[in-house]
């Protein structure tokens, strides 16, 4: 069979001559170039190299101005440079005798030539599987089944006589049919509850209360919450207080201890959830923001520790504790319906109006409430339940708490001195309102008292002081309140169309 040939005659690369030798590549075809692309694109006459030799030489360069790298080190040059005084490359062609390049010998050498799977410049053809070697036939290796065993031999281990089997079996029928007779006639006898007429209701595990549930909450607080009685000649009634102090003070509304002040002959009783009573005695009162603390003898007090009522936002959930219609330990849940929203009520027995910083919940308060505990999701006390807006007489959503910071300042200068000052501009105001403001106007500005060293006068309408904005009378109450006494405020005023600010120094009330 003659050889495949190329084009040109020559032998295809890498086919074997029978020598089992490569043959050299065949010789490369160059194409002429076109002289009217050598004439655009070629290089310009007496130019032998890239680089024009008009280009001035850069230092380091070849002078064709070709700026070459450094030297190499003279360790490498000696490692792996070219031997001094040979012009050889790296990479050559053996030679052999004639100088001709040498053909190296083929990959397969020692297979025959032929071999599609052995020769690369064969052609792909489909040939037959390379597995040649026939698999042994299923019927020369598998097995021959042996014998199989009955089954008496199988359950007894020896041939059984059938009429002995079948006897077998109706015995355990039997057996097996009178312990269910029996047994269900025992569970029928023994317990009424399985009639076939009574239907059972099905029932789950006991609930999980984790920590932070409003069960967990509770048993954690109500202890601290105690119900306070009042009794007299004249005066009946049950409030509410918290425990706040480990030497027995409580902390109440003021109106839940004010019977019993107007009535020598009335006592103030305090119930804990345990049981156990104590006689109290009051410590102070601050009629101005229902407040008063109260105490009584008694061992190892639960005590309910304050938060921070600052932190509060609408819609965090919050508990109320206390004894509402005389019910004491009554927990209830709701929500921070409100913050800052000014509380105006009429005093006790015609006393100073009472007015304070509520938080406004939807939790609950009936009355009894007064005095308890408005708690938020960690346990800590946010508020002492004071009042509720309604028309019913009973809870309808709108229940208020005097603020838990206002609270703890109030009661803390009530245990130390018995009586407590709030901040105050002396003056009297009352709400106003127009189409584009609303705020505090001044009815009367007493001489000698802040607002009248400050220079505010009679129609003045207060509208902010520091950074409460200022809606209504009851609001400007507060706000001052907020500060404390001898501190100076930046007051925001409208008088006759401007805009004002004063500086006000509050004084005591």
């Amino acid at each position: 069979m003659s050889e495949p040939q190329q084009g040109n005659g020559t032998p295809r690369s890498g086919v074997d001559d029978g020598e089992h030798r490569r043959l050299a590549p065949r010789p490369l075809d160059r194409p002429g170039v076109d002289p009217g692309q050598a004439s655009v694109f070629g290089r310009p006459d007496g130019v032998p190299g890239a680089f024009s030799s008009d280009r001035p030489p850069l230092n380091g360069s070849n002078g064709n101005g070709v700026r070459l790298g450094p030297p190499p080190p003279e360790a490498l040059s000696t490692a792996f440079g070219r031997p001094q005084g040979t012009s050889e490359l790296l990479q050559r062609p053996p030679l052999d005798l004639h100088g001709e390049p040498e053909a190296e010998p083929v990959f397969w050498e020692g297979k025959p030539a032929g071999d599609a799977w052995r020769d690369p410049g064969a052609s792909a053809v489909i040939g037959p599987p390379a597995v040649t070697e026939e698999p042994a036939k299923a019927d020369e290796s598998r097995p021959e089944p042996g014998p199989q065993l009955s089954v008496p031999e199988l359950l007894f281990g020896r041939r059984v006589k059938p009429m002995g089997l079948i006897l077998l079996m109706v015995a355990a029928l039997a057996v097996g049919t009178a312990g269910g007779v029996v047994g269900w006639l025992l569970g029928k006898v023994g317990n009424p509850l399985t009639d076939g007429g009574v239907t059972l209701a099905e029932v789950q595990p006991g609930k999980e209360r984790p920590v932070g549930s409003v069960s967990d909450i509770a048993k954690r607080v109500t202890p601290s919450v105690v119900s306070i009685e009042f009794k007299g000649a004249n005066v009946a009634g049950v409030g509410s207080g918290v425990v706040i102090d480990g030497g027995g003070y409580v902390l109440t509304n003021d109106h839940v201890v004010a019977p019993a002040v107007q009535d020598t002959s009335a006592k103030l009783t305090v119930v804990f959830t345990d049981g156990k009573r104590a006689v109290a005695q009051i410590v102070g009162r601050d009629s101005k923001t229902d407040l008063a603390v109260i105490k009584v003898q008694v061992d190892n007090p639960t005590v309910l520790r304050f938060g921070n009522s600052d932190d509060l936002a609408v819609g965090d959930a919050v508990l109320a504790i206390g004894s509402p219609l005389s019910l004491s330990n009554t927990v209830t849940e709701g929500i921070v319906s409100a913050l800052h929203r000014p509380v105006t009520a009429a005093g006790e027995n015609g006393g100073p109006q009472v007015t304070y910083d509520a938080i406004q919940t939807d939790a609950a308060i009936n009355p009894g409430n007064s005095g308890g505990a408005l708690v938020d999701s960690t346990g800590a006390l946010v508020g002492i339940n004071s009042s509720i807006r309604t028309e019913t007489g009973g809870s309808v959503g709108l229940g208020f708490a005097i603020s838990g910071n206002y609270a703890r300042k109030v009661s803390e200068a009530l245990i130390r001195d018995g009586e407590v000052k709030h901040a105050d501009m002396n003056i009297n105001v009352r709400s106003a309102s127009a189409e584009t403001a609303e705020g505090a106007q001044v009815q009367n500005v007493p001489e000698g008292g802040a607002a009248a060293a400050a220079g505010i006068q009679e129609r003045d309408v207060i509208t902010r002081v520091g950074n409460r904005v200022v809606r209504n009378a009851a609001e400007l109450t507060v706000a001052v309140r907020d500060h404390e006494i001898g501190e100076t405020v930046p007051v925001v005023l409208a008088r006759e169309g401007r805009e004002l600010t004063v500086q006000v120094t509050l004084r005591s009330d």
